[in-house]
C-alpha cells in the first residue's frame, strides 16, 4: 500500500472529482503514461538490429502491453461513469 502514500495527492484530487474507484484508475493511467514515457525513452537508445529505426522488440512488446493496459483501465473508467 506504499503508493497510496506516495500518491497521496494526486488519489485526493482525483477521488474528489471522480469518486474512489475512478480516481484511483486516473491515477493508475497518469503511472502507466509516465512508464511509457520511460520507456519511450530507452527505445531510442536500444534500436532493433533487424528493423533500424525501431525499438529493439522487447521494448516495442512492453509498450504495446503498457498501451493494452491503459487501453483496458479507460473502458473499465468509462463502463463505471455510464453506470452511475
Amino acid at each position: 500500500m506504499n503508493v497510496l502514500i506516495e500518491r497521496q495527492e494526486e488519489l485526493e484530487k482525483h477521488e474528489f472529482m471522480m469518486g474512489v474507484p475512478r480516481g484511483r484508475l486516473a491515477v493508475t493511467l497518469d503511472v502507466l503514461t509516465d512508464a511509457l514515457v520511460l520507456v519511450g525513452q530507452h527505445g531510442v537508445y536500444c534500436q532493433s538490429a533487424r528493423q533500424p529505426g525501431k525499438p529493439a522488440m522487447d521494448i516495442q512488446i512492453i509498450t504495446k502491453q503498457l498501451v493494452d493496459a491503459k487501453d483496458l483501465i479507460s473502458s473499465v473508467m468509462a463502463e463505471l461513469k455510464a453506470s452511475k
